[in-house]
């Protein structure tokens, strides 16, 4: 008697159920998999992974606690073989390089098909490298140098950036602006969210590779 192929763990971290139960869904048609747990933030992705040892995580980059970009940093110093797939509604080029280089193995948009997700998780589990066709469209671009690489970002988000390139502290950035230091700092938390970027070297880097300070002229 032939014996059954063992199936692969997975784990879903997304902030919202109602996402999770549509990826859950669309995994539940691959008879190779076995989602052993749910995330909702990424420090709980990371305590749920470290206890049910999947062979797959599947999460959004866009969670409360712990973004999903440096879960997946702490994931993969933790469980170097571990797969992880990226699943996002960004298709920036900054975005999707922050995932990659935090050791994400594929990155795959939240709109894709259920035939597209399937052939991700296949990719990625195979050993390969996974992108989104839109991805890799805009990955050319901005390699290119075009302008569409660029992520939109709101006013106050280009105010907040701006002045923590010029090297205002948090109380100063909420003083000009009318804000509360609380509030600068959710700003701050998000552009790095947004942009991939991990500390304040690199969004004053970013201001500057964007041209939005003078590097000779900060001020």
């Amino acid at each position: 008697m032939k014996k059954a192929a063992k199936k692969v763990r997975v784990v879903l971290a997304d902030d919202h159920y109602v996402v999770r139960s549509g990826i859950r869904a669309l995994l539940a048609t691959m008879p190779q998999l076995e989602i052993v747990g749910e995330a909702a933030t990424g420090r709980e992705l990371i305590e749920v992974v470290a206890r049910t040892e999947p062979g797959l995580v599947i999460t959004d980059l866009s969670m409360p606690d712990l973004d999903g970009m440096r879960a997946i940093a702490e994931l993969r110093a933790q469980h170097p073989t571990l797969k992880i797939l990226a699943i996002s509604m960004y298709d920036t080029p900054d975005f999707v390089q922050g995932a990659l280089r935090n050791g994400a193995n594929g990155y795959v948009m939240k709109d894709a098909t259920p035939t597209e997700l399937g052939f991700a998780v296949e990719s990625v589990l195979s050993g390969e490298s996974y992108l989104s066709p839109r991805v890799s469209g805009q990955l050319v671009q901005s390699l290119r140098g075009d302008r569409g690489g660029d992520i939109p970002l709101t006013d106050r988000q280009r105010e907040v950036l701006v002045m923590i390139a010029r090297g205002f502290s948090t109380k100063e950035i909420a003083f000009e602006l009318g804000l509360s230091p609380k509030t600068v700092e959710v700003h701050r938390a998000r552009l790095m969210e947004r942009l991939g970027i991990s500390d304040v070297a690199g969004l004053t880097l970013y201001a500057v590779r964007k041209r939005l300070v003078d590097p000779e002229n900060p001020h």
